[in-house]
């Protein structure tokens, strides 16, 4: 069906759901059951158009121009997202992975006015990204945020936002669950989410979610294609967030390398009889936790004298924050439960990395390579824990030719070994700059762990060939 098909479909369900909406008091008092359905109708299209209004012109559509490493080579190009302005010097909030790698992000306004934003900060454990326009037009119009706790399943909520590359639209749900966790098989693992059918497709990432009050309750991250399943960040988090965003650019978080799991479990069936505390899932390697003697299958009762309680995954956000708000570097005593004994043990919290390693793009040899870091190649670290690996191979190219790998760790470049995206950048350049030496190069990677020798051969320049 196309979209004027969706589109008018919605409408039809919105107007046979009116007489459910008024029971859940969702109207204005004096909307009442006795007023004809007619007049009912109009007082419903009557709110939901004030409170658009209320939020339309603070929704910008976000074109970024970022860089791309991952077919073997630099390159650059647009991709589509929503935003909305948050304070009339021009702060607005987008999705982390809508400006991610950005060169450029460029906005346009509700008068179709194109301008350019900066960066202010990014989170890619939450998902958003703080911009500030350029703007010297004065104040804008923003929007304001509403309580996300106070939401409940059944009201209805507006998703705002340029799907599919398109300006501006809006869609018209309710609220399906106020409370939904997805960090099973995802990687966000630090807020619940909002779940809704209002559709929100590719390009409403980073748009609003509005409650019919005209308030900001939620910002669209994730929809599933082909049903009326999406999921928004609640308000409360995303404010929490951007305070942070506001003052350091980032959210700075403790790291403990525990892995947790709730005690009733029901995705995986697992049930621990306990009505306290948290499963330790799992310990990473040469992680504080480790270091502190912690062990898979432990149950965690308390951090600093404060008790645990993870016994529904629903639970487990909060844990993982309060966990990431520990002080680096300064002990704390954990309180576990192990085969029937209480234990205590001190830990001292590092400060968790980058999730994402720099990126290089090694154009004569046709490959791009990037950092290894433990939260996103984990399967990588586990062989090495510092070094660098290919992340992209062009094909045709030279590194193609000579057998080199996605995900093949650099160990050598010739004699010289690689720990750091700064020895490729030193060895790559020296290489290039030297014209009296032959075009080829031996290298060293481990691949599943397994070393081989490859002769990189770059006589061939496939720039001057395309």
């Amino acid at each position: 069906m196309n979209s004027l098909g969706m589109s008018s479909h919605r409408w039809k369900r919105v107007t046979l759901s009116v007489a459910g909406v008024l029971a859940l008091g969702v109207l204005p008092a004096r909307a009442e059951l006795s007023v004809p359905p007619d007049k009912r109708s109009i007082d419903f299209e009557q709110v939901i158009t004030t409170a658009k209004e209320k939020v339309f012109p603070a929704l910008i559509f976000v074109k970024p121009i970022r860089e791309n490493y991952e077919e073997g080579e630099k390159e650059r190009e647009q991709v589509f997202g929503s935003g909305v302005i948050i304070s009339p010097d021009g702060l607005a909030i987008t999705n982390q992975h809508v400006v991610d790698k950005a060169i450029r992000v460029n906005c346009v306004l509700w008068k179709k006015e194109q301008v350019t934003a900066r960066v202010v900060g990014e989170d890619k454990e939450t998902d958003l990204a703080l911009i500030q326009l350029k703007w010297e037009g004065g104040p804008l119009p923003f929007a304001e945020f509403g309580d996300s706790d106070k939401l409940t399943e059944g009201q209805f909520v507006m998703a705002l936002g340029a799907p599919f590359g398109f300006t501006r639209s809006i869609s018209l749900g309710v609220i399906s669950s106020t409370q939904r966790y997805i960090g099973f098989r995802t990687m966000y693992k630090y807020n619940l989410w909002l779940q809704t059918d209002a559709a929100i497709n590719p390009g409403n990432s980073g748009g609003p979610l509005v409650d019919t009050n005209g308030h900001v309750v939620g910002i669209n991250t994730l929809g599933l294609m082909g049903v009326d399943i999406g999921f928004s960040i609640p308000s409360n988090e995303v404010r929490k967030v951007v305070e942070r965003l506001k003052k350091d650019g980032k959210v700075f978080r403790a790291w403990t390398g525990l892995d947790l799991q709730a005690l009733k479990d029901f995705d995986s069936n697992t049930f621990i009889n306990s009505e306290e505390g948290v499963l330790i899932k799992g310990v990473e390697d040469d992680s504080p936790a480790e270091q502190a003697g912690i062990r898979s299958g432990d149950i965690l009762l308390e951090v600093g004298g404060r008790k645990v309680l993870g016994v529904f995954v629903e639970q487990l956000p909060q844990l993982r924050w309060d966990l990431a708000e520990l002080p680096v570097g300064k002990p704390v005593t954990l309180t576990l439960r192990r085969a029937g004994e209480t234990l205590k043990v001190d830990i001292a919290p590092a400060l968790k990395e980058d999730s994402e390693g720099e990126d290089f793009d090694c154009h004569r040899w046709n490959m791009t390579v990037k950092g290894i870091t433990s939260h996103a190649n984990p399967s990588l670290y586990f062989y090495r824990k510092k070094g660098v690996f290919i992340r992209g191979v062009r094909a045709p190219g030279n590194a193609a030719l000579c057998g080199l790998m996605k995900h093949d760790i650099l160990l050598k470049v010739g004699a010289e070994p690689v720990e750091s995206i700064g020895d490729v950048k030193r060895i790559y350049g020296a290489l290039l700059a030297d014209q009296a030496r032959e075009k080829k190069v031996l290298v060293t990677v481990l691949r599943e762990g397994i070393e081989k020798l490859l002769v990189l051969d770059y006589r061939t320049d496939y720039e001057k060939e395309d």
